[in-house]
């Protein structure tokens, strides 16, 4: 620390002046004399001269510590010493250890020495985009702590090498570097020949910033807002690091949508240009969108009594759901079943076949039935007969007709003939016979069957004799 010397001592006083006629005493008040004002301003000057010599001779020299660290991280003799940003001494030397370590010894200003305990030296760089611009920056420990002798080692935790560039991109995984890497890339192939159109971008720089400062300004303004503003972001951004790997694939596949874009500028085009026809579509649509919700919203209203009828119904309707769905799974086994011919989209497969054959088939089937229409159209009157005959041929001698009628005629063929003396005799054939006639061909058809009330019998269509008739 500076000291300084004790002041000169002054010179002997001048005599006092004599008293003045009259014998007097000299008058209160009265200043110096010129010679005695002159003495005390060389002796303050010769003072301070003395005390600026002391300072400056006191004020010199430095302090030798050194540093021991893992490297030296492209540190030269003569880089620079800072405290807060203030240079207070340099890199004097740099040697290599036994154990392959870097001991690097500083001078530190006498101003700032002795250092304590706690202190903390670490290597840093001005900006990363340099290489040989290093300084040791330190961190002085407390004065209340234990102070340093000269030549200390501060080894350990109280050193910190420099953070380079390199090992920014290395705590990096390789796709993340991949897509750092192409990003770059990207950007400088963007800025290609924009050199004309950036020179004139800077003159408006100095109002970005100004704008930028009082954007930040504002933003802080609040601090309990803006803190809060801060947590939240933290949290959200934790929650989005634990799914680095969704994000990731995010990015790959908006990467690979933009290049879908990008290979399709023409149809890009084209619905960019449509878009505005698009959106004033859409405007008249929400614009007619307000009335139909209001409509629908009285339907809802309206429909609203009808709900718990409505759901009764499907409680009472589950039953038979439950009991169709067998049905429903019949019917598609029908429609479709594993295996040849055996379903009904198999039937529907071979029906053009069939159609083929029919097509083939028809035109014989047709003669045939035109050819046989002379033969059969005598029977066709007789219709209810004949099937009459083939249901209940078994009830013709019983006592009911062939139509279901009781019975009112039955054929009799007598076997014995009433002779002389009323005396039965066996009858001949002939006798059998008599009364019986034959050639009744005008007989209508269904005369053995009572005649409809309603009358819609056609008999007097047919060319029969109606009184022949029950």
């Amino acid at each position: 620390m500076a000291t300084t010397s004790p002041p000169p001592t002054p010179p002997a006083a001048a005599p006092p002046p004599s008293d003045p006629p009259g014998g007097g005493s000299p008058a209160r008040g009265r200043g110096l004399t010129p010679r005695s004002a002159r003495t005390l301003a060389f002796g303050a000057l010769a003072a301070v001269i003395v005390v600026v010599v002391v300072l400056l001779v006191s004020g010199g020299g430095s302090t030798a510590y050194h540093l021991e660290l893992k490297e030296a991280g492209q540190l030269v003799k003569g880089d620079q010493v800072q405290v807060g940003g203030v240079p207070v001494g340099s890199v004097t030397n740099i040697q290599l250890t036994p154990d392959f370590k870097a001991l690097v010894t500083i001078e530190v200003e006498h101003s700032l020495t002795p250092l304590h305990e706690g202190t903390i030296a670490e290597i840093r760089v001005p900006s990363l985009t340099g290489v040989a611009n290093r300084f040791v920056a330190l961190q002085p420990g407390p004065n209340n702590r234990p102070a340093l002798p000269p030549g200390a080692t501060l080894r350990g935790e109280e050193t910190k090498e420099v953070t380079d560039l390199d090992q920014l991109f290395n705590t990096l995984n390789p796709k993340t570097r991949k897509g750092l890497q192409q990003f770059i890339q990207g950007s400088a192939q963007q800025y290609i020949g924009a050199g004309r159109d950036l020179g004139l971008a800077t003159e408006y720089f100095a109002p970005s910033l100004a704008a930028t400062d009082h954007f930040f300004a504002e933003l802080v303004r609040d601090q309990s807002t803006f803190t809060k503003f801060l947590v939240e972001s933290a949290k959200a951004l934790t929650v989005i690091g634990a799914r680095k790997e969704q994000l990731s694939e995010l990015v790959g596949h908006a990467d690979r949508t933009f290049q879908a874009l990008g290979a399709n500028q023409t149809a890009l085009t084209q619905g960019l240009r449509a878009l505005p026809v698009t959106l004033a579509q859409g405007n008249k649509a929400f614009t007619q969108l307000p009335p139909t919700l209001t409509a629908l919203t009285k339907l809802v209203e309206v429909s609203r009594p009808g709900v718990q009828p409505l759901t009764e119904l499907f409680k009472k309707l589950q039953p038979l759901v439950t009991t169709g769905t067998p049905v429903v799974t019949n019917f598609s086994e029908a429609f479709s079943k594993a295996g040849a011919d055996n379903d009904l989209t198999d039937l529907l497969a071979a029906l053009p076949g069939l159609a083929k054959t029919l097509t083939t088939a028809s035109p014989n089937g047709v003669r045939a039935l035109q050819e046989s229409v002379p033969i059969t159209a005598f029977f066709g009157p007789y219709a209810p007969e004949l099937q009459g005959l083939l249901r209940t041929f078994g009830q013709t001698t019983a006592y009911y007709d062939a139509n279901g009628h009781y019975a009112r005629i039955s054929p009799v063929a007598p076997s014995f003939a009433l002779g002389a003396n009323n005396n039965l005799t066996p009858a001949s054939a002939a006798q059998a016979l008599q009364g019986l006639t034959t050639g009744q061909l005008r007989r209508c058809p269904g005369a053995a069957t009572q005649p409809s009330a309603d009358g819609s019998a056609p008999f007097n269509t047919l060319g029969c004799d109606p009184s022949e008739t029950p």
